[in-house]
């Protein structure tokens, strides 16, 4: 490190206090990547932020020594996001992590980006358990705001949409430690109600990775917690079954939320580290499926509706089994209890013995969505990875998520070798089909690059160069 960079980490210790500027190589090689194929690289200083007034401060004197700042929480995305790739400085945001309100008659909190899906949880649970949240698929240690401004999902997105639709607003440090304020926080009004009708400026901030500016608190719309509520599975044991259910069923108006996972995602919950062969005896695809509302007649409606659409499905030769509820399927597999309720860790993704877990994780439309997936499944089984998919319609069935999850051994060059030609092929083959890689990694927007339009690209660029004129936001993202 130069003399510039280490006059810089002594004003740094200033700002926040020397216990919390980390430089020792523990911490940063521990910061220096993920579960992911994506390269790491050593950051100079891991800075532990508390407080706005500190956030402002630092992002200042970054700006003043044109030091390159990558914000991170739990550092559990999949596309290689928080890597240090020009190096500078991670900055640690658990610590601000205050949930700010929870209001209750206008179905909104604003929250820190520290605050995690459990401690939401938890939260809602104490104080206002008429209301909830999406959760993800993904850990309970993950942000609300970061899988909002990253346009991630939850299990209320079969209603709702991905979860970027829910922001009624931000307040943002800019590249020289300015204050934004979007949506009609921007006019001061007491509820952060919505992003209209004043000319949207918290677009600027979502799925641009902190490329834009830092969100330092973010307002997200919850949603009522109905009082009748179950979840049940449905098991099919050909692909025309659940593809035909994952197109059909939004457009009853029946569900709060549905997934479908793939046989090798069963195969690792019952134990089997790298399941490469399925027993036709064992179903192809299974869904979760979420019922509730808000009396117990329109509940009881909903189940049978739910069933009767299932018969119809057998009558007509597919196979499928009729729902099986929760409690049920858990005495009969207590390993199952992973999926009875979201945040969930998965560990068997997370904690398996090879260290590496990647995917190429879409939306497109539901029209293509039959095509995309066998596609997709030609390409990882050639590659010799089981088809593990995740899939999922999305506001009502105006769109999909299809995603391929591939887990392999990330201290072999050979193993991340095919993992990056076979995420390569996989985003080219379902690019094809309209379907485009969400929480973009900078490998697929080196792909995109030929194809997006020009007048986009211009924009983006004078976007960035006048949002980050030194480059110092989370550099290595979205770099065209």
């Amino acid at each position: 490190m130069n003399e510039i960079g280490m006059n810089a980490l002594d004003r740094l210790c200033d700002i926040v206090g020397g216990d919390a500027v980390l430089v020792d190589d523990a911490t940063l090689l521990r910061f220096s990547g993920d579960m992911t194929e994506n390269r790491e690289a050593l950051p100079d200083a891991v800075v532990r932020v508390r407080s706005l007034p500190q956030l402002q401060s630092v992002v200042l004197l970054a700006a003043q020594h044109r030091i390159p700042l990558v914000p991170r929480v739990a550092g559990t995305n999949l596309g290689g996001l928080t890597i240090p790739t020009h190096g500078g400085w991670v900055l640690d945001l658990t610590g601000m992590d205050r949930i700010v309100e929870l209001n209750v008659e206008d179905m909104v909190a604003i929250i820190e980006p520290g605050v995690t899906f459990a401690q939401m949880r938890e939260a809602l649970a104490k104080t206002q358990p008429r209301l909830c949240i999406g959760y993800p698929l993904s850990p309970p240690e993950t942000s609300v705001a970061a899988n909002c401004l990253l346009e991630g999902l939850g299990n209320l997105s079969l209603r709702h949409g991905s979860m970027g639709d829910w922001v009624n607003g931000l307040e943002v440090v800019r590249a020289d430690g300015s204050l934004l304020r979007t949506g009609s926080g921007a006019l001061g009004v007491p509820v952060p109600f919505g992003r209209a009708p004043l000319p949207d400026l918290t677009s600027l901030f979502l799925s641009w990775q902190g490329t834009t500016g830092i969100v330092s608190k973010l307002a997200v719309q919850l949603w009522p917690e109905l009082p009748f509520r179950e979840r049940c599975f449905v098991l099919t044991y050909d692909r025309a079954a659940a593809f035909r259910a994952l197109c059909e069923l939004p457009r009853l108006d029946l569900l709060q939320d549905m997934g479908g996972l793939s046989w090798p995602t069963a195969k690792m919950l019952f134990g089997v580290e790298r399941p490469l062969e399925r027993d036709p005896a064992e179903p192809e695809f299974f869904f979760y499926l979420d019922l509730s509302a808000a009396t117990e007649e329109l509940f009881r409606a909903k189940r049978l509706a739910l069933r009767e659409y299932v018969h119809r499905l057998q009558k007509d030769g597919l196979r499928v089994e009729q729902p099986i509820d929760v409690p049920s399927l858990v005495r009969i597999e207590p390993r199952l209890g992973e999926l009875a309720e979201f945040p969930t860790r998965l560990g068997f993704f997370l904690d398996h013995p090879y260290g590496g877990l990647t995917w190429v994780g879409t939306y497109g439309p539901m029209s293509r969505f039959v095509a995309a997936c066998e596609h997709g499944i030609e390409i990882i089984e050639r590659y010799g990875f089981p088809p593990t998919i995740v899939a999922r319609p999305m506001k009502g069935g105006h769109f999909a998520v299809l995603r391929f999850i591939e887990v392999f051994q990330r201290d072999s060059p050979e193993h991340v070798a095919r993992v990056r030609a076979c995420n390569a092929e996989l985003l080219e083959a379902l690019l094809g089909h309209g379907y485009i890689v969400y929480k973009t990694p900078q490998w697929a927007v080196e792909h995109y690059r030929p194809k997006l339009d020009p007048g986009y690209v211009r924009l983006l660029k004078e976007l960035r160069a006048l949002l980050d004129p030194d480059h110092v936001m989370n550099p290595g993202r979205w770099e065209l």
